[in-house]
């Protein structure tokens, strides 16, 4: 009987290594694959801390790929990044909005380009070293489950994967620890076994997000009013782009006491400043709705859930209502504090991934 073939996408850190080494463990007949996205090699910053798409990570990948003894390759997914990450993340931005293109690269490149690719390979699956499981329910439908360490779980960025792409997609490193991962690695002399973690969106290494929007457009971020919300001018703002809903740091304004952004307006060029309580909501709107662990509700339907509304929020109860085809509204319990259009609102039923959407 043939064995079944998976593609691990190898980012030459430790979590994919040694989902890599899992898979081969576990029997399947595993290759390993790099997605080469967005830099220029000329350009390509040897990052320190293990970034997932630059040079040293091929290598690094390719010294793994090379001790485990199975097949390594480098594909080109740059046409695909650059449309579906980099466009969208300077276009959000633009727009007064937060752009998660974590949550884009996963969907529409690491899976969607990815998968297509495998399955044109006759592999039966991709598989990724990322903190969370996927479990069939008793409904039929794959949903994304918790991975069993909290502090490391990446449910959060997994929420719009289709059922198509769950179906075909393994996560070995969900049922481990981050130092049991470490160990393993360690255990079996990977190479990668103590590098750090990446921490930073992979394209502005150096978390400078507005002078990368002025360089990759072309085009100057006029400098605006921050405003109250009533329209009173309080100051002047370096750009949109410099600012997101709940900022306080950086903001440069004398108040004498703690303002954040409360809300950015695109359309007359202003920030509004407000006081802390006035960041809170309870209810927000999303579109670009995936159901997930849910089957789509009818609309005008309920379901209760507990919603994320950032990667590091713990989540909060809410009742999540469909009100449109692609729409929900979320009522919380309490009210949460800094709904940011843009980000990702995720929505739990116990471990797993009900579904979520962008905050409008």
């Amino acid at each position: 009987m043939a064995r079944e073939k998976v593609i691990v996408g190898m980012s030459g850190g430790v979590d994919s290594s040694v989902a890599a080494y899992l898979l081969k463990e576990q029997g399947y007949e595993v290759m390993g694959v790099t997605m080469q996205i967005w830099q220029e090699e000329e350009e390509t910053v040897l990052e320190e801390e293990g970034g997932c798409c630059g040079l040293s990570a091929v290598e690094d990948a390719r010294r793994v790929a090379r001790m485990l003894d199975i097949p390594y390759y480098v594909l080109n997914f740059k046409q695909e990044f650059k449309k579906n990450v980099m466009d969208y993340f300077a276009r959000e931005y633009l727009r007064g909005r937060t752009p998660n293109p974590c949550i884009a690269c996963n969907r529409y490149v690491k899976w969607e380009a990815l998968l297509h690719k495998a399955l044109a390979l006759g592999a039966d699956y991709i598989a990724t070293g990322h903190y969370a499981r996927i479990q069939q329910l008793p409904n039929g439908r794959y949903a994304v489950k918790n991975s069993v360490t909290e502090g490391k779980d990446q449910t959060y960025a997994l929420y719009s994967l289709t059922q198509e792409q769950l179906r075909h997609t393994l996560m070995p490193v969900g049922s481990y620890t981050k130092p049991q991962i470490r160990e393993l690695a360690a255990g079996i002399g990977l190479p990668v076994a103590g590098k750090r973690d990446s921490q930073e969106i992979c394209f502005i290494p150096d978390k400078d997000y507005a002078s990368f929007i002025e360089k990759y457009t072309g085009s100057r971020v006029p400098e605006g009013n921050f405003v109250t919300e009533d329209g009173r001018i309080l100051g002047r703002h370096k750009g949109i782009t410099h600012y997101t809903v709940g900022q306080r740091r950086g903001l440069g304004l004398p108040m004498g006491r703690r303002v954040f952004v409360r809300e950015i307006r695109p359309a007359s060029n202003e920030v509004v400043i407000g006081e802390g309580e006035e960041v809170f909501s309870r209810t927000l709107e999303a579109d670009g709705v995936n159901y997930m662990a849910v089957p789509e509700p009818a609309v005008g339907e309920s379901i209760r859930c507990r919603a994320k509304i950032r990667y590091g929020h713990r989540g909060a109860a809410c009742t999540v209502t469909r009100t449109d085809t692609d729409r929900i509204r979320c009522d919380f319990d309490e009210p949460v504090r800094a709904a940011t259009p843009g980000q990702a609102v995720v929505f739990y039923q116990g471990d797993f991934v009900a579904g979520g959407g962008t905050i409008l």
